[in-house]
């Protein structure tokens, strides 16, 4: 399942969906790859003030990964994103 994310906010909200669907607990997701349950908090709740790092290590956990595409060019102009 994809979660485009295009704010700060989505990209909490998408890590905190994806890490339930996945059944883990935030201490359970931060012991697979050896962050603080803090961390993964921080990461779901305030996204934009952690470090790349950390969210790289989340999204290990969740049995994620990172792709980067350009935008698509169709979406409406107010859907597009925060930036």
């Amino acid at each position: 399942m994809d979660y485009p994310v295009r704010t700060p906010s989505q990209l909490g909200l998408a890590l905190k969906a994806r890490r339930k669907v996945s059944g883990l607990t935030q201490a359970q997701a931060a012991q697979k790859v050896g962050l603080f349950p803090k961390t993964v908090s921080a990461l779901e709740g305030r996204p934009a003030a952690s470090s790349v790092e950390s969210l790289l290590k989340l999204i290990a956990a969740l049995d994620l990964e990172l792709v980067l595409r350009p935008k698509d060019e169709n979406l409406p102009t107010g859907q597009k994103g925060e930036w």
